[in-house]
């Protein structure tokens, strides 16, 4: 009776608070400006001429001063950083790190000066501003020589001589997992970073996650698997922006805070690149919602196959063509290439069309400065561990560029700072802002508002006003910003603004979120909806719940890999409001609405452990007559049987994780006896046809409750493969008798036939320890592939000389049991409680984790050499062109 009355009056109060508010929800859109910015009217990209038409590309350094370059960034007055890394992403020695400072004092094109800035270990990202140099980098222990973690830290240069002038300021500690990074370096740890027009430094985060990682204000958190963390360029504030995804390096922010990433699956197992629009506080699931949970996360725009993403920027700057302007650029490191990907906006989200760009040798990063100068750092070869002799800094301009003397901002007045807010460029909006905010802090907001208010002004100088103004004026702007929102086309912005620093939103009323919610724009609908979250008063759940999940928001077929990769506008909306339920764990509310609005408020309640939670689920069962609705309460009971464990950072789930879901390492949690005891009671009362519906949430979930029985499914039966090795290899053709030299030299002039190369893909004995489809039974290191990730010449060394190319996630490991066996392969799968490992004939192993006594990665590659020695030129070229197909 008393849990009716309070819900009754909630009701209530939720509706006298939305009727007695001034603030009502928009019925126009106003965002053509918007649209047309990524979409200029008249513009057709495919009329676009090919790049060397256009641009002109210089090398400015070689690697006599930035060998391994792994990533860079640039002053706007056209200095650049260079992170130089000969430990590469699997190397594990310390002292092999720096970063160099390339100065071309006149201008004229010719880098001749240089200086080291600072010797530091492993940088993986660099963000230059005034006289501070934020670095991403690996921290070794000098006692022990080994990895400790990685830090985000900032450097300063205040005398201006190119060198560091003390040790670094930490600004978050242990942002990686410390064990990863030990046992096999930074090629998925934390990457890139990049600071966005609202502030935020944006911090790209591979999916070995971390453990306990701290800000500067002594704020601790920990992430298992991959996404982006920010943090405030003071080191406080950090939190988890986005979350779900596999290996990203780096990220692109637009003028309008949307952020992109192109992912890096450069080491087999079937996963592709994968370029991501993100959403603030977006599920993107790898790998647990990643195949069979996709009605739960918000999907990629585009599978590119396969690659290597490494750095990224947003180009927005009036003097480069238009054909190249307003985009994200990826570089691509596998591809060895710069891609353009073409965004259109498709309500809350974007579609993509992804194009060549620039071809760079193994590209690993890309910035620009206030003039318009690009620069890109090249790899070229270096390795998995870095090489002394590899590895270039290009600029490229385009062909009609003149250069322009960036301002000083130290002697420009707060007004001078201003009009360049008005810049036609980002670099100079950012810039500009960030010196405008070490000023009287009064006299920037008052600047920066009056540029937010101009109506005269483009989209993204107004918006630069309205986030340059909302860190200078902090809890004191709230007022103009609600003054801001209620224009249509910037409500958006003001509105995120309003909740982008929790520090600064104590005052911030709910009423505007609430009303915004039912905006007519989908785009401030997005807004509204994850501020809600923010603001963390639970009364605005009643709204959220209102919010209706799409018919494409639906479970895969088992069996069947949902759409990871298929633009989904529709699913924001509703997407994100879960996200905001469950930050706010408005349980009451949720489990309130299962009659009202029953998809949402069950697909919110997956995530909501809580003993409330699961009475109110067994109550509303109970009371309904809807069968439907209570075979998606058994569902949503069924999935929260188990919880994700907490993560303490000593283990990864390796490049090829297990993908089945919902949880990676689940265990039970208090309520799971109360859920068991209700599953259970309801399959005795079922009719027997009925039992393969339990069975399958039995499956689904991964509960292991035996009474409730398993699905039968067809498993895929693998031929048994042997192969003679020694017989193959012992033969001498023509491969055989020459050097490897003059073998790649041939391959270069023997076309192959593909169709003769299949066949000798099983005769040479490739297809032991190779899989070529997603179909077949994963083996050692996946070839489906192969040909997006390496060259024809790559191809050809790792064939002749296996223990010189061997790629990330391609190593094969020795692994000792505590019974006294030892066990050698490839780990083909791998859960938080077994792994399989295939030896050199194809034959699995499944080893219990808890049996493992040592695991320990081999140097050399357990492929012999000499397999393609009985080959003739013709044969071993068509063996290589088959594989180069397979992308």
């Amino acid at each position: 009776m008393n849990k009716t009355k309070i819900t009754l009056f909630s009701a209530f109060a939720f509706t006298l608070l939305v009727g007695c508010s001034k603030y009502k929800p928009a019925t126009t859109v106003d965002n053509q400006e918007l649209k047309e910015y990524y979409s200029p009217t008249g513009f057709d990209p495919n009329n676009v001429p090919p790049d060397s038409t256009l641009l002109d590309m210089t090398n400015i350094a070689g690697p006599d001063l930035v060998p391994s370059p792994a990533c860079l960034a640039v002053l706007p007055t056209g200095e650049v950083f260079v992170g130089v890394d000969m430990m590469g992403s699997l190397g594990k020695e310390p002292g092999k790190g720096s970063i160099i400072k390339l100065i071309d004092s006149d201008n004229d094109g010719t880098y001749e000066t240089h200086s080291e800035f600072v010797k530091v270990d492993n940088p993986r990202g660099i963000m230059a501003v005034g006289d501070q140099v934020f670095v991403l980098h690996t921290v070794f222990n000098e006692t022990t020589g080994e990895a400790e973690r990685m830090d985000l830290v900032e450097f300063l240069d205040k005398d201006q001589d190119g060198v560091a002038d003390g040790p670094a300021n930490p600004l978050i500690k242990n942002i990686c997992s410390p064990s990863s990074l030990r046992s096999r370096g930074t090629d998925h740890a934390t990457n890139g970073i990049r600071m966005g027009i609202d502030g935020w430094i944006y911090i790209a985060v591979g999916d070995f996650g971390f453990h306990e990682a701290e800000d500067r204000s002594g704020k601790k958190m920990t992430m298992l698997g991959g996404g982006i963390v920010r943090v405030r360029p003071d080191g406080t504030e950090m939190e988890v922006y986005a979350h779900g995804t596999r290996n990203i390096y780096d990220v692109a922010i637009d003028p309008f805070m949307n952020v992109y990433t192109r992912g890096n699956t450069n080491d087999g197992g079937g996963w592709n690149i994968r370029f991501i629009h993100y959403v603030q506080s977006g599920e993107f699931g790898y790998p647990t919602l990643f195949k069979n949970f996709t009605d739960e996360i918000i999907p990629a725009l585009a599978d590119l196959g396969g690659g290597s993403g490494t750095g990224s920027y947003f180009m927005d700057d009036s003097r480069w063509p238009a054909a190249y302007n307003h985009v994200p650029m990826m570089a691509d490191w596998g591809k060895s290439q710069l891609y353009i990907h073409r965004v259109t906006m498709d309500g809350p989200g974007f579609t993509q069309k992804d194009e060549n760009f620039i071809k760079l040798s193994q590209i690993t990063d890309v910035d620009l400065d206030g003039s318009g100068r690009m620069f890109m750092a090249a790899w070229d070869g270096a390795g998995y561990r870095g090489n002394p002799d590899k590895g270039y800094v290009v600029k490229v301009v385009p062909k009609d560029w003149n250069y322009e003397p960036f301002p000083d901002l130290n002697s420009a007045s707060v007004e001078d700072l201003g009009e360049l807010l008005k810049a036609d460029n980002s670099v100079t909006r950012f810039h500009a802002q960030q010196e405008l905010l070490t000023r009287a802090s009064d006299e920037a907001a008052m600047v920066a508002l009056k540029i937010a208010k101009d109506k005269s002004l483009p989209l993204q100088n107004r918006v630069a006003g309205i986030y340059t103004y909302a860190q200078a004026a902090c809890a004191s702007g709230i007022e103009e910003l609600l003054k801001l929102s209620e224009e249509d086309k910037i409500r958006e912005f003001a509105l995120r603004a309003l909740t982008d620093r929790k520090t600064c939103l104590q005052t911030v009323p709910e009423e505007p979120f609430i009303a915004a919610v039912q905006d007519a724009n989908p785009r401030v609908q997005a807004a509204a909806i994850v501020g809600l979250g923010r603001l963390g008063k639970k009364e605005a759940a009643e709204r959220l719940l209102e919010i209706k999940a799409p018919a494409s928001a639906k479970i895969p077929e088992p069996g069947k890999e949902g759409p990871h990769a298929t633009p989904n506008s529709e699913i924001i909306l509703s997407h994100l409001a879960v996200r905001s339920l469950v930050e706010l764990n408005a349980v009451d509310a949720t489990v309130e609405a299962i009659n009202s609005n029953p998809k949402l408020a069950l697909w919110a309640l997956r995530y909501m452990h809580d003993p409330k939670a699961v009475d109110g689920l067994i109550a509303a069962y109970e009371k309904s007559e809807d069968q439907e609705l209570k075979d998606e309460v058994l569902s949503t009971l069924s999935r929260l049987y188990k919880e994700e464990a907490p993560y303490d950072g000593s283990w990864w789930w390796s490049t090829r994780p297990d993908t089945h879901g919902p949880y990676y390492k689940a265990i039970e949690w208090e309520a799971s006896t109360k859920i068991k005891d209700f599953l259970l009671q309801e399959l005795s009362n079922a009719n027997p046809s009925k039992r393969n519906f339990f069975a399958g949430l039995n499956d689904r979930n991964r509960m292991e409750i035996a009474e409730l029985g398993t699905v039968v499914e067809e498993v895929v039966v693998e031929e048994e493969t042997n192969v003679d090795f020694e017989a193959i290899k012992n033969k001498k053709g023509q491969v055989g008798q020459s050097s490897i030299e003059d073998v790649i030299l041939a391959m270069g002039e023997v076309k192959g036939d593909p169709v003769k190369g299949k066949a000798l893909f099983t005769s040479q004995g490739c297809i032991a320890c190779h899989s070529i489809e997603k179909g077949q039974v994963m083996k050692g290191p996946y070839m489906g592939q192969i040909g997006s990730i390496m060259n024809r010449d790559q191809i050809t060394e790792s064939i002749l000389k296996p223990n010189a190319s061997i790629s990330q996630g391609f190593a094969s490991f020795l692994i000792d049991t505590n019974d006294g066996k030892s066990y050698m392969g490839f780990v083909t799968a791998e859960s938080a409680d077994e792994l399989t490992l295939r030896d050199i004939t194809g034959n699995p192993t499944t080893i219990a984790k808890k049996n493992i006594k040592s695991r320990k990665e081999m140097e050399n590659s357990i492929m012999p050499a000499g397999l393609a020695n009985s080959l003739s030129y013709e044969e071993l070229s068509s063996l290589i062109t088959f594989l180069q197909q397979q992308k």
